[in-house]
């Protein structure tokens, strides 16, 4: 399974790399922000998405939507991972239509978790 990791932070898109290894992903693909995000959906054979919220350009709650409102990517598979914690983001994010949500920190157990919950539902 391929993963794209989306978020503006380096070291973020690091560490969910490192966490999705240790838990035997290791088709990782990056974007930076969500616009970078949708170019990379065209050209890489993605199966998963895992996206910040806060980034520059295009954020991921604007990407979520783009990406749902591409017929050829709506029902991708979008695990949101973020520092906004509020229920109201969560909601938010949630009639986005992402398919979880995890609030940073968390631990690649917590990833495993998040990402087998969402695989059950597809």
């Amino acid at each position: 399974m391929k993963f794209l990791v989306v978020d503006d932070s380096q070291t973020m898109r690091r560490i969910v790399n490192n966490a999705l290894k240790s838990i035997g992903y290791d088709e990782i693909i990056e974007a930076e922000d969500g616009k970078d995000a949708m170019a990379k959906l065209y050209i890489e054979n993605v199966n998963f998405v895992i996206t910040d919220w806060n980034m520059p350009v295009m954020n991921g709650l604007e990407f979520t939507k783009a990406v749902r409102a591409d017929e050829q990517f709506g029902n991708m598979p979008i695990l949101m991972v973020t520092t906004r914690g509020m229920k109201e983001d969560v909601m938010e994010a949630l009639q986005a239509r992402v398919n979880n949500y995890v609030v940073k920190p968390f631990t690649p157990q917590v990833l495993k978790e998040k990402i087998e919950q969402i695989m059950k539902t597809l």
